[in-house]
């Protein structure tokens, strides 16, 4: 868009402003006036019909500010500023002006504004009009901490449908909307509209049901407003300001570093800035510096910078900036060796390293640090975080010094860090939450809640997400499964609960926050509550558990191609942490889930070896779960770069040491993943169909092998941890599972130790009618008759038994739970695992809590 100079007056008091000849008669016009450091605009309309929606936008010199405004707001980026005018000034009469109420506002040094516009035309009213307004706009207003944006309809029909998305200072949050649903992720809030004002009529507004909200910081002024996604002011996007004042700070014979000034005056933040070597790009950076490598040395170069913005547009190009590489043969004598090296901080996937200065004859151009033998990064200073690692890992770090001529200098001493635990120095406890539990179990997130189990957990896995099985990838949006019968090989094709995570409106009675939904926020269901679980324990992390036994059909597929592997963790990350759910009953859209996730847990039963009937089974499946778990850590890093937030990646592992085998390879997972959840339960059991082992009792979750075991392989929770501890997964990287729930067995005889490994006739009655051998916890107490409960105190397992010929169930209690407790304790494990949290009242928790302080 073309700007023209504002046309000011020298006088110290305002008078009419002439309008030229060509002006258009209905176009608003903009006079400014200067009094010492005051600065005025009268607005005048000489048109013949009220205008209403204005906005005025101009520059100011670099370092000049505005403050206190008057009957209006001032938004300031960078050098250009745009005023939206107080409510009772937004209507300009026909033939009136904004007198005596016009916008004043005080500026830091005695200046004359520049490129002033207002609805992006040229404010003297000179030059083309400007193109027709956008069919909807939104004004802003504010009263001390409240806001409100009007949305106006500027077409000739009605309108359905639209949202507001703006940027807020860090660390503001909006708050207690009304008329609108408001979802904030980072510094961006986006409104979207209730029933009732979804639909503007022709040349109207949505007052007096308007959306409006709260700011936790009365002076902060939300910027880059857009509504669907256009300026709210109705006027084009304009791009970035070419970056200005390209410069190369530092050159070598293979190296330049380049630095400019910030991109300005673009309608959308600039997000990136790319490097261009001639014609081709060479490195694109998200601040106002870079380093071109790899280049030829004492070699002449022309470089340019643009700027990107939100949108990916480009800015136009810098003024190009020709350097030439250094001559390796004007110098040959090696930097210094950097000494000294050391940490300065650790977190669960950095360390932070600083050192002493190398000297040089020619003087130092950076630093190469390694971690191993592996370049990890090169930086012009003498500190360094290295990111991208795994937590309770120890790295060794060497940093060599380079000089303007590329001579190396040898490295340093080398240096030993560890990476901090996933929970600092304390226990993690991971409790799975089910999705279909507010069914049946009417078990909801606000009963994590009411039991003072969110208080205790550090983790909370969310069970399950589904793959698509025609575009292998995170399946969701559905509503249903296919089938129940639980052996059907198709069982999980297609299969999910969109209701269950997002379309379920809540009552008070269901909801954290005693608040009822009303039907019509984009995010309800178990996903909303999770997202005010969230807010009011904020140390806790909430993970997207994706496969399980019914859901893991197609985990060889997608991890079976690079190509495959990228697109599948590509769309997980998108839908769970991006949070763009597909659009349901109403329900989801773009960022309507963001920040409720904050990583990822995997539950592929099993790579390598059998799992659900049905299941894909693939020859290579060991070594592509490898790759698939890298390949989550490699794009969750790479997001983290953008958000700031380091995200947690963890597994569902087996205990059976053959399924190990056939499946994982844990040193090189272990690099990659924060936690390994090991199954500690379902050793043995008799499954809802019979088809598992109904014909014999026996212990499902033991500490220590039982020696009147009589399988095989004596299951136990000490020999599957054994495995991991000696194929030298870090210990606190692991955590013991425990069963909230029991497994059942009936016709049991009489002997061995009240009914333990003693003949069976099949399943027992289930808590529910499909899930015969299966009952939680509090109800297997309540609603199993006559079990005595007893304790094995050798191989550490509780049962109960009903007397001969009855009933034989399986499970932990806080007896076992506080044995268990103390022993992954005393081998400094990091924690322990539920499933699944619907099985406890709160005792269970309580225990657990207590046992691990």
């Amino acid at each position: 868009m073309r700007r023209f100079s504002l046309v000011v007056l020298l006088a110290l008091v305002a008078t009419a402003l002439a309008i030229p000849a060509n002006a258009a008669a209905a176009r608003l016009t903009a006079a400014f006036t200067l009094n010492g450091n005051q600065g005025k605009f009268v607005v005048t309309n000489p048109g013949t019909t009220a205008i209403t929606n204005w906005s005025l936008e101009f520059d100011l010199p670099s370092g000049v500010s505005v403050s206190s405004p008057q009957n209006a707001t001032i938004n300031q980026s960078g050098t250009h500023f745009r005023l939206v005018p107080a409510f009772y000034i937004a209507n300009i009469r026909a033939g009136g002006s904004t007198e005596p109420y016009s916008p004043t506002f005080t500026l830091s040094s005695a200046v004359q504004p520049t490129n002033c516009t207002i609805n992006g035309a040229n404010c003297d009213g000179s030059g083309d009009d400007p193109p027709p307004p956008a069919p909807l706009s939104a004004t802003y207003s504010a009263s001390g901490s409240r806001g409100t944006y009007v949305v106006s309809n500027n077409s000739t029909t009605t309108l359905s449908g639209w949202s507001i998305t703006f940027d807020l200072p860090s660390g503001v949050t909006a708050s207690n909307a009304e008329n609108a649903t408001l979802t904030q992720n980072g510094t961006q809030v986006i409104l979207s509209p209730v029933h009732y004002n979804t639909s503007v009529g022709a040349g109207r507004t949505t007052d007096p049901y308007s959306p409006s909200f709260t700011l936790s910081s009365a002076s902060a002024t939300p910027a880059n407003c857009r509504v669907n996604d256009v300026r709210c002011d109705g006027r084009p996007d304009t791009p970035p300001g070419a970056p200005g004042n390209l410069r190369s700070p530092v050159k070598t014979t293979k190296t330049v570093s380049l630095a400019w000034d910030a991109s300005t005056g673009g309608s959308l933040p600039v997000v990136a800035y790319q490097i261009f070597q001639g014609s081709t790009l060479a490195l694109e950076v998200s601040g106002t510096s870079g380093t071109v490598t790899g280049l030829t040395p004492n070699t002449a170069y022309s470089f340019t910078v643009k700027a990107k913005d939100r949108k990916g547009t480009l800015s136009p190009a810098s003024a190009a900036l020709s350097v030439t590489t250094s001559n390796p043969s004007d110098d040959t004598t090696a930097p210094s060796v950097p000494a000294n090296v050391r940490t300065t901080a650790t977190g669960p996937g950095e360390i932070s390293l600083a050192w002493n200065a190398s000297t040089d004859n020619s003087g130092i151009a950076g630093y190469d640090v390694y971690n191993g033998s592996a370049l990890a990064l090169s930086v012009l200073g003498t500190t360094a975080t290295v990111s991208g690692l795994s937590p309770s890992t120890e790295y060794t770090f060497t940093v060599k010094a380079r000089d303007l001529y590329d001579n190396v200098s040898a490295a340093s001493a080398p240096l030993k860090a560890k990476t901090s635990d996933i929970v600092g120095s304390g226990y993690a406890r991971v409790g799975y939450f089910v999705q279909w539990g507010i069914y049946g179990r009417q078990y909801f997130v606000k009963n994590l809640d009411s039991t003072g189990a969110a208080a205790k957990l550090t983790h909370i896995n969310y069970a399950f997400a589904n793959i698509d099985p025609q575009n292998l990838t995170c399946l969701q949006g559905v509503t249903k499964g296919t089938t129940q019968n639980p052996q059907d090989p198709n069982q999980g094709d297609g299969a999910g609960d969109a209701e269950a995570d997002y379309g379920r409106p809540m009552s008070a009675a269901q909801s954290v926050d005693g608040k009822a939904d009303t039907g019509w926020e984009p995010l309800r269901g178990n996903f909303n509550q999770l997202k005010k679980l969230k807010a009011k324990y904020p140390n806790l992390k909430v993970l997207i558990s994706l496969g399980g036994w019914t859901y893991s059909k197609y985990f060889s597929d997608v991890a079976a191609t690079d190509a495959a592997r990228k697109k599948f963790v590509s769309s997980c990350i998108d839908v769970y942490i991006k949070g763009n759910l597909p659009t349901y009953n109403a329900a989801g859209g773009p960022g309507s889930a963001a920040g409720i996730f904050d990583g990822i847990d995997l539950d592929w039963e099993w790579p390598g070896a059998e799992g659900h009937a049905g299941n894909h089974v693939g020859a290579n499946d060991k070594a592509n779960n490898t790759l698939l778990i890298a390949e989550f850590r490699k794009q969750l890093d790479e997001l983290t770069k953008t958000t700031g937030k380091r995200y947690q990646l963890t597994a569902f592992t087996p205990a059976d040491p053959a399924k190990i085998e056939a499946g994982w390879d844990l040193p090189e997972v272990a690099k990659s993943l924060d936690i390994f959840n090991v199954q500690g339960y379902d050793f043995h059991g008799a499954g809802s169909d019979n088809s598992w082992e109904p014909n014999r009792t026996g212990h499902q979750g033991n500490l220590y092998a039982d020696a009147d075991d009589p399988y095989n392989f004596h299951f136990s929770v000490e020999n599957a941890v054994n495995v991991y501890l000696q194929a030298g997964v870090n210990p606190r990287k692991i955590t013991i599972g425990l069963a909230y729930y029991g497994r059942g067995w009936q016709g049991v005889a009489e002997g061995g130790k009240s009914g333990e490994w003693q003949s069976a006739t099949g399943a027992a009655p289930g808590q529910f009618q499909e899930e015969a051998g299966t009952r939680g916890y509090s109800n297997l107490l309540a609603s199993v008759p006559n079990c005595t409960v007893k304790h094995d105190e050798v191989a550490v397992a509780t049962y109960c038994y009903t007397g001969n010929g009855g009933q034989w169930w399986t499970f932990d209690d806080v007896w076992a739970i506080q044995k268990k407790s103390a022993w992954l304790r005393s081998k400094n494990l990091l924690g322990a695992m539920i499933w699944e949290m619907s099985g406890d009242p709160g005792t269970l928790t309580t225990a657990l809590d207590a046992a691990l302080k």
